[in-house]
């Protein structure tokens, strides 16, 4: 990815917020320390603790080896205080940085520009938005391989080869993952595939293939799928990594709410 997103670092700080909040409302619950201060001598052959208290006088106690836990238990509390004091700070800083970018940022200098000057300058940062509609907007041919095979509508107004097709098509339309129908793959040795899908992955700006295999109970038909993606793996395009598959039988039909819940994981979205 070029550039690190104002969204992006929006969510990270969201993220970190939520984290750091878990931890101060963990650290509240703990309660019922014991009075009083840690103090530790170490030397190179023993390590000794001792009990410091304040009352009008400073007063410091030995604490005898077999009492662990309440040696523990005033590191914990001292540990819990530095915790706070520095959560709370951070969760300010962190408050007023989300504000601040969200009125205040570079982005924002382009987006405010009129149409015209839009179309007069070259910005400087290509904003995720920016990005998708430069992406969706690229032309290509398509396979026109039995072209007459696709009947099926999809909700992007595009003509698939399946049912299913058309399902994965609006899937993505409905998640808003960005996605082109058999876009032109251009492999090492020169040959031309198409892909049942190139989709997009906004937060990284990589692009996700995804192949449907809906005849899996036919034997030829399950020996080019397996064929195609050998020839994937040997042009650097892995499942897991930047291939994505769904498959279907007569015992095993298309999960549809699988599929779904595995695109908003996988996408973010």
């Amino acid at each position: 990815m070029e550039v690190i997103q104002t969204q992006l670092l929006l969510e990270a700080i969201t993220k970190r917020m939520a984290v750091v909040k878990r931890a101060i409302r963990k650290a509240e619950q703990e309660k019922d320390f014991p009075d009083g201060h840690l103090s530790v001598s170490k030397n190179p052959k023993q390590c000794r603790f001792y009990l410091t208290t304040e009352d009008g006088n400073l007063k410091k106690q030995y604490i005898p080896v077999g009492q662990s836990e309440f040696v523990r238990a005033l590191a914990q509390k001292e540990y819990r205080q530095r915790f706070l004091n520095m959560a709370e700070k951070e969760i300010k800083i962190l408050e007023d940085l989300q504000v601040l970018l969200k009125k205040k940022n570079a982005d924002l200098v382009y987006e405010k520009l009129g149409k015209v000057r839009k179309n007069l300058v070259s910005p400087y940062i290509v904003t995720d938005k920016m990005y998708v509609e430069k992406w969706q907007a690229q032309t290509f041919k398509t396979n026109n391989f039995m072209a007459e095979n696709k009947i099926y509508d999809t909700q992007k107004g595009e003509k698939v080869r399946s049912k299913s097709e058309a399902i994965l098509a609006d899937i993505c339309f409905g998640l808003g993952i960005p996605y082109h129908y058999e876009k032109p793959l251009k492999l090492s040795d020169g040959r031309v595939r198409y892909p049942d899908f190139t989709l997009l992955k906004i937060s990284t700006r990589e692009e996700i293939f995804l192949e449907h295999f809906g005849l899996m109970d036919d034997d030829e038909y399950f020996t080019k799928s397996l064929e195609k993606l050998d020839e994937y793996r040997d042009n650097g395009i892995y499942p897991g990594k930047n291939l994505l598959f769904t498959y279907e039988t007569e015992d095993a039909p298309f999960d549809i709410k699988g599929i779904r819940t595995m695109l908003k994981e996988l996408f973010n979205v």
